[in-house]
């Protein structure tokens, strides 16, 4: 079910623009993320990296360009994208196929030392909060002593109220920076079912749905309730460091030492 160079960057290239619609600012929560990263792995001579939710490889490849020396895994439950990710950023990283959240879903991963980075954008809003502790408690089993989880996604605010603001006021963001392409999530989808080439990659993607449940959902879980989850999980330290409406960077730091 292998695809054409061709129509995997095709069909990246249109992920990446209609991606702009749902990420205010997009790339600067890209260069953020990596920014974090940096800090969090000065001085080490081959970081392991971990791209949660990786689709095609968005993320994966700017870290791949920012940090040449890094190991990066990629890991999702999409057979389509993750094939289309192994094969236009094949430098890039080592795609996984794995249900984040999932019982035992770190096993596939195949990790050989701890984790220094692990890394998320606009991919693990669809968990609910068992699966997203879960998900928090496995990460923090395989990261470093001051290893770092950062999670770039949409955080609705604490107060209800304030909801519609925060988004209102990243849509009105976009449109100034002309971040609003005409193609949305389900058009892209939708204009790629009808590619023959990646028709075995829908089947298989149709065949996992019932398994694996439907995804893409939007959990709206708050900043206050991530940061209490990752603590649960064993994160010592919690703190957003980038907004701009309701997209945050928010980051979690392993415990160095004992207290």
């Amino acid at each position: 079910m292998g695809v054409s160079m061709a129509t995997a960057r095709a069909w990246v290239e249109r992920w990446e623009r209609q991606q702009e619609r749902y990420a205010v600012d997009r790339e600067e929560r890209f260069t953020v993320i990596a920014d974090v990263v940096e800090h969090a792995t000065a001085g080490r001579a081959r970081p392991l990296l971990l791209d949660l939710g990786c689709g095609p490889g968005s993320l994966a490849a700017r870290l791949a360009t920012r940090f040449p020396d890094a190991e990066i895994v990629a890991a999702d439950l999409d057979p389509l994208l993750l094939e289309l990710g192994r094969t236009h950023y094949a430098d890039a990283a080592r795609f996984v196929d794995t249900v984040i959240g999932e019982e035992g879903w770190t096993d596939a991963l195949g990790l050989e030392r701890p984790l220094d980075a692990a890394v998320s954008t606009t991919a693990l809003h669809y968990l609910p909060e068992p699966a997203l502790l879960r998900t928090y408690r496995g990460l923090a089993s395989l990261l470093r002593p001051g290893g770092v989880l950062v999670n770039g996604d949409h955080f609705p605010p604490d107060a209800a109220p304030c909801s519609d603001l925060t988004a209102h006021v990243g849509r009105r963001r976009a449109q100034r920076t002309g971040g609003h392409p005409r193609e949305d999530w389900r058009s892209w989808w939708d204009a790629a079912s009808r590619d023959p080439e990646l028709a075995g990659l829908f089947d298989e993607r149709e065949r996992r749905r019932p398994a694996h449940g439907a995804t893409g959902g939007d959990e709206r879980v708050t900043v206050r309730r991530h940061a209490e989850l990752l603590r649960r999980a064993g994160f010592s330290h919690v703190a957003p460091v980038w907004q701009f409406g309701d997209s945050t960077v928010l980051v979690a730091v392993m415990a160095v030492g004992t207290p």
